[in-house]
């Protein structure tokens, strides 16, 4: 069990020369853990939005989402752009606090509104379905178009499904396939699957199960059930066998 060290206060914190910092970050998780918590605690927003992110996912500390929310919110509170994002996924995801739609909405707004992708991406996701907004499929194409142009690959992936199922503008399945391409590239695992789906309609099966193989290597494990049943009943027949099976031993399955 670490032991606590002593308060740091931001002056302390600003003594640490680079190399200190290096070295109190290359440490075991749960020292690594206990010095971002003191930087937390001494009131520096980078530090929280971290720890936040720690208590969330379990590194080096027990899960805590109601914790975390905590912390995202006090970095909120100093216009920590991710932290504001992170909010609003605590609210959109239950993490810690009660689902509410509305609010998640209203901090990806935010977020997005000032220049954060993931924040973009996030609340184009709701206007896209309607959930805590009114559905505005218009709008949402424009926040994924913005995000889209910062690099986000989920974005990019996004603007694919719009082209490809001609929503909001003409259906352009070669604009789809372009799109999903650089999502695939961009390592998003809904991007890898799409790419591989467009290459397999073209012909290209060797190169498709490849990108199946890595959609299934950062999937959630729920995508990699969903989309293993579509595979099993998909036109090209390589794709109900080895399609299932590449994507699966990417996932770390049978």
């Amino acid at each position: 069990m670490v032991e606590s060290a002593p308060a740091m206060t931001g002056e302390d914190l600003n003594a640490l020369t680079p190399d200190e910092i290096a070295a109190r970050l290359s440490g075991p998780p749960e020292e690594r853990a206990a010095f971002v918590r003191q930087a937390a605690e001494a009131g520096l927003a980078e530090a929280q939005a971290v720890y936040g992110q720690m208590l969330l996912d379990g590194a080096g500390v027990a899960t805590d989402t109601a914790a975390a929310l905590d912390w995202f919110t006090r970095a909120a509170a100093q216009h920590h752009l991710m932290a504001i994002n992170m909010v609003g996924r605590c609210y959109d995801l239950g993490w810690g606090t009660a689902p509410d739609k509305a609010r998640a909405a209203e901090c990806y707004r935010i977020a997005a509104g000032r220049g954060l992708d993931w924040g973009m991406y996030n609340y184009a996701t709701l206007l896209a379905l309607g959930h805590g907004v009114a559905e505005d499929k218009a709008a949402a194409l424009d926040w994924f178009q913005q995000a889209a142009a910062l690099g986000n690959a989920k974005a990019i992936n996004f603007v694919g499904s719009f082209h490809e199922d001609g929503w909001v503008v003409p259906r352009d399945m070669a604009k789809a396939a372009r799109c999903y391409a650089r999502a695939a590239q961009g390592g998003d695992f809904r991007g890898c699957f799409n790419h591989a789906r467009m290459l397999g309609a073209a012909g290209k099966t060797e190169e498709a199960i490849g990108w199946l193989k890595r959609a299934g290597e950062t999937a959630t494990p729920a995508f990699v059930e969903k989309a293993s049943a579509w595979l099993a009943t998909a036109e090209l027949p390589a794709f109900r066998v080895r399609g299932v099976q590449a994507l699966r031993m990417g996932a770390g399955l049978s």
